[in-house]
């Protein structure tokens, strides 16, 4: 019988985004919490498909996203989705944090990505968000 694991769902139309935010989190953020499974989508409509259907347990959303941001599609995730699962935005500059706010998401990760704080980050907000947390 395998553990159970923690989908998180990656967007970017970029594939080395989606990488890079998955190597700097890694498979298991924090030792309380249990292993992460990561699902890579690359269109806003695989975004909202899979998060309507209720298989993501965290959504991580590239700010910088073409043609659609990750914090358009964080504020409509909030905004449509009854029982949306945290959201995480990652923005390039440390100045776009704030825009993090409008977008309604739970955290932002700011690159370059340091793993450590990417990591406590996402176990942060898997720890928070009410859900149940695998160990």
């Amino acid at each position: 019988m395998s553990a159970p694991t923690t989908t998180v769902l990656v967007f970017s139309h970029r594939p080395e985004v989606r990488e890079a935010i998955i190597t700097a989190i890694g498979r298991r953020p924090a030792p309380d919490l249990g292993r992460l499974h990561y699902v890579e989508v690359g269109t806003v409509a695989d975004v909202l498909s899979e998060v309507d259907a209720g298989r993501a347990d965290l959504v991580i959303l590239d700010g910088e996203a073409q043609p659609t941001g990750g914090m358009g599609v964080s504020r409509q995730l909030k905004n449509e989705i009854d029982d949306c699962p945290p959201v995480v935005v990652s923005v390039r500059r440390k100045d776009d944090r704030w825009l993090a706010t409008w977008s309604q998401a739970d955290a932002v990760l700011v690159h370059p990505l340091d793993p450590l704080a990417a990591a406590e980050t996402v176990a942060e907000v898997l720890r928070t968000s009410g859900k149940p947390v695998p160990a």
